[in-house]
C-alpha cells in the first residue's frame, strides 16, 4: 500500500514541473525522474516476477554514476562502515582483510593486535561460516555484512587454517581498528632518516609523521627520505598539513577549482615549517595518488624536494560527501585541484569516452608546460613527474599475473608455515636456494598466462582463411612465444624476488614489513643515498 501511495504522490509533485520552460534544466530534470517512476511503477506492477525495490533503485543510482568517474560513489546503508573505513581510518571489526579467491573468502592481511590477531588468525586462512551462515557461495558485499558489527558485539567466525582439513570455531570481539599509516620510520644509513606514509586517510597521520621525524632528529638526522609510494591518497588537508613541515608559513598549497563556487577554495601553510632547510627526498610510483601528489607536486614546484621514482597516477580530482534520506551517502567529485605552478594532475579525462567505453587519457604532446619557483620546467595533465626517474613505472602483465592469480602469496603463506620458528629479522634477502624452490613450485599450478604473442597469434588463427597452408607456419610461432613466456621468470626475477619477500615479510612482521626489507637493493632509496652523498647534485637537481 505504502509503495502505490508514494509513486503516485511522487509523480504528482513532479508534475508541477512541467509549467517550466523546455529549454531549463530544471524542467528537464523534472521530466526524466517523473519518466523514471512512472517506468519503475510499470515494471514494479507487471513483470512476471516480484521487484526488490531496494535492489532496483540501487541499480539504477549506481549506473548513473558510473557514467561520471569512479570516484562518485553512493554507499547505502550498509556499506557505511565500509565508507568510514575507506575514508576516516578507522572501523568497527576483527581486524583482517578478506579476498574472494578461487570461491574461497580467505584472509589476505591480519592488523597487529586485532581481535583476528589474537584469535590466531593468519593471511592464507579461509573463512567458510559467519555466526553459523556457511559464506562459501556468498558473494564479497554480503560476506562484509555478516561480519561487521557494533563495537564490543561477538561475531562466530569458523575458518579453516592453513594446510588443515577441520575448521576450527572461534570466537571474536569486535573492536575499534585504527589503521596505522605510518608503519615503518627509522635510519637508513649514517644521518639519513626514512619515513613510509602509506595513506592520507587517517587525520592523526600528520601527528604520526611529525613524531616520527622529530624522533630521527633527535637520533641525529641530517637527511631525509619521504617514501609515499604505492600511498592512494585521502584527505586534502592532510596533505596541506604535511607540506607545512617543511614549507614557511603562508605559502599557498593547492587551490581547488569546481563548476559552483561554493567548491572554490585556496588552502596555503598555517604554521612556522618544521624545518625548511633539511635535505629531503620523496619517492613516488605509479600507485600514488590525489593528497601524494599534492605533497610531492607542492614540494616540486617549490623546488624543496627532489622527486625519486616513476610517474605518478594522475588524480587530480576532489570528492565530497553528503549525507542522504535513510542513513545512505554520496560522494561526489566536485572539483579539480591545482598546486603552486598553476598545474593540475589529472591525467584521464572523465567527461569523453573513447568508442569502446574507456576513458581516455591526456597524451604527452597536449600536455602544458609550467614553472616551479626556481624556473624548472613542469608538466601537467598526467601525475607528477620525478626529478630522476627509476626503473620501470608499472609492473609487467607478468608479474601482474602472478599478483592477480594470488601465487605471490601463496608462497608466502607456505613459506611461513614452513619457517615458523625461524622469523626474518632486518635486511631479510630471500636465498638464491629458495627463491629457486619457488621457480619449481610455481611450474606445478595452474598459472594462466597470455603473452601478447600468443594473443596476435590466436587472431592470426582466426582471420586466415587457409589454416592448413599456415599450420607449419603458425606452429612453429607458437614455439617462439611459448619459449619467450618460459623466459619471462628469469626477465623479472628482480620484481618478482622484492614482491616475494614483502609479502613474507608482513607474514611476520604485520604492516612493519618496510622496516626488514633488505634497501641495500631498493634502487629508489639507493638513488636517494646518492644524491644526499653529494650536495652539489642536490642542489644543481633543484634550479633551473
Amino acid at each position: 500500500m505504502k509503495r502505490k501511495f508514494l509513486i503516485p504522490a511522487f509523480t504528482v509533485l513532479l508534475g508541477g514541473a512541467m509549467a517550466l520552460r523546455s529549454d531549463d534544466k530544471l524542467f528537464e530534470m523534472a521530466k526524466n525522474i517523473e519518466i523514471f517512476v512512472q517506468a519503475y511503477k510499470e515494471v514494479s506492477g507487471l513483470y512476471v516476477d516480484e521487484i526488490n525495490p531496494t535492489r532496483a533503485m540501487r541499480v539504477g543510482i549506481e549506473a548513473m554514476l558510473k557514467e561520471l568517474d569512479p570516484y562518485t560513489v553512493f554507499y547505502p546503508e550498509d556499506m557505511i562502515e565500509e565508507y568510514f573505513t575507506l575514508n576516516v581510518g578507522s572501523y568497527n571489526g576483527v581486524g583482517a582483510t578478506f579476498e574472494k579467491h578461487q570461491d574461497k573468502h580467505i584472509v589476505t592481511e591480519v592488523f597487529e593486535g586485532s581481535p583476528a590477531d589474537l584469535a590466531g588468525i593468519k593471511p592464507g586462512d579461509e573463512v567458510q561460516k559467519i555466526n553459523g551462515v556457511d559464506v562459501r557461495s556468498r558473494k564479497p558485499e554480503e560476506f562484509g555484512r555478516l561480519l561487521k558489527g557494533q563495537k564490543g558485539s561477538k561475531v562466530q567466525l569458523s575458518v579453516l587454517k592453513f594446510g588443515e582439513k577441520k575448521a576450527q570455531d572461534l570466537s571474536l570481539t569486535r573492536s575499534d581498528i585504527k589503521v596505522n599509516h605510518v608503519p615503518h620510520y627509522g635510519m637508513v644509513k649514517g644521518d639519513v632518516g626514512y619515513v613510509q606514509l602509506t595513506s592520507f586517510m587517517n587525520a592523526q597521520s600528520g601527528r604520526e609523521i611529525k613524531k616520527a621525524i622529530t624522533e630521527l632528529k633527535e637520533k641525529g638526522m641530517k637527511s631525509l627520505i619521504l617514501d609515499l609510494r604505492g600511498n592512494p591518497g585521502g584527505l586534502l588537508q592532510l596533505a596541506v598539513e604535511i607540506n607545512n613541515l617543511f614549507l614557511p608559513k603562508g605559502l599557498p598549497v593547492v587551490e581547488m577549482r569546481g563548476r559552483a563556487a561554493d567548491q572554490n577554495h585556496k588552502f596555503q601553510t598555517t604554521a612556522p615549517a618544521w624545518d625548511e632547510d633539511m635535505p629531503l627526498v620523496v619517492l613516488i610510483d605509479s600507485k600514488s595518488a590525489s593528497a601524494s601528489e599534492i605533497v610531492s607536486g607542492t614540494l616540486q614546484d617549490y623546488d624543496r624536494a627532489v622527486i625519486i621514482g616513476q610517474r605518478t597516477f594522475g588524480k587530480g580530482l576532489v570528492q565530497i560527501t553528503r549525507d542522504l534520506p535513510y542513513n545512505t551517502q554520496v560522494k561526489i567529485t566536485t572539483a579539480k585541484y591545482y598546486i603552486p605552478s598553476g598545474r593540475c594532475v589529472q591525467a584521464i579525462d572523465y567527461g569523453h569516452r573513447n568508442p569502446d567505453g574507456s576513458f581516455p587519457k591526456l597524451p604527452d604532446s597536449l600536455r602544458t608546460a609550467f614553472k616551479t619557483k626556481a624556473g624548472r620546467t613542469v608538466y601537467d595533465g598526467a601525475g607528477i613527474d620525478p626529478d630522476i626517474v627509476t626503473g620501470k613505472s608499472e609492473q609487467s602483465d607478468y608479474v601482474k599475473a602472478l599478483v592477480d592469480q594470488k601465487l605471490i602469496f601463496d608462497y608466502a603463506t607456505i613459506y611461513y608455515h614452513t619457517h615458523k620458528d625461524s622469523k626474518p629479522e632486518e635486511g631479510f634477502y630471500l636465498s638464491d636456494t629458495e627463491f629457486k624452490n619457488f621457480e619449481a613450485w610455481l611450474a606445478k599450478q595452474k598459472f594462466t598466462y597470455e603473452s601478447p604473442e600468443q594473443k596476435a597469434i590466436k587472431a592470426l588463427q582466426k582471420e586466415s582463411l587457409d589454416l592448413q597452408k599456415m599450420k607449419s607456419s603458425i606452429e612453429q610461432l607458437n614455439k617462439i612465444a611459448e619459449s619467450n613466456v618460459q623466459q619471462l621468470f628469469q626477465k623479472n626475477a628482480t620484481e618478482i624476488r622484492n614482491l616475494l619477500e614483502l609479502e613474507i615479510l608482513g607474514r611476520y612482521h604485520y604492516q612493519k614489513a618496510m622496516k626488514f626489507v633488505a634497501f641495500e637493493r631498493d634502487k629508489d632509496i639507493q638513488e636517494a643515498l646518492k644524491v644526499f652523498a653529494s650536495p652539489d647534485r642536490y642542489k644543481a637537481l633543484l634550479k633551473k
